[in-house]
């Protein structure tokens, strides 16, 4: 593969969708585990992970998934319903960190995806 081509794709077209709805479903096993986190889910965690991996395709440059569907991903007002504190964004960053490890993505990609969900998570902390 050629740097150029390495320059003109998108973090989703390096991962791929494949790998990138794989982990996001590892991601939602984890928390459905976890009760630190797992009551902040309401109930369907498949109908949550979907729109998980609508956001996820979008936030890394592929097709506007979740827009299409929801509008605006407006984070931060949709997160407002519930209690946020940095324990929670700690749970949900651990489950994230363990997933995206577990996925294996083509060097340094994993560590973008993290550092921009990391960014995203402090954003979210409401409480």
């Amino acid at each position: 593969m050629e740097i150029g081509d390495i320059m003109s794709k998108t973090p989703y077209d390096i991962i791929g969708e494949t790998a990138l709805y794989n982990m996001i479903d590892h991601f939602y096993s984890l928390v459905e585990k976890d009760d630190r986190i797992n009551h902040l889910f309401p109930g369907d965690f498949a109908e949550t992970s979907r729109k998980q991996k609508q956001f996820l395709t979008q936030f890394l440059g592929g097709p506007n998934l979740y827009t299409e569907e929801h509008g605006h991903p407006m984070l931060k007002k949709r997160h407002m319903e519930f209690k946020i504190t940095t324990y929670e964004r700690d749970a949900w960053l651990e489950n994230m960190h363990i997933a995206i490890t577990d996925a294996q993505f083509p060097a340094g990609v994993g560590d973008y995806l993290y550092e921009r969900l990391r960014l995203t998570a402090n954003h979210m902390v409401n409480s």
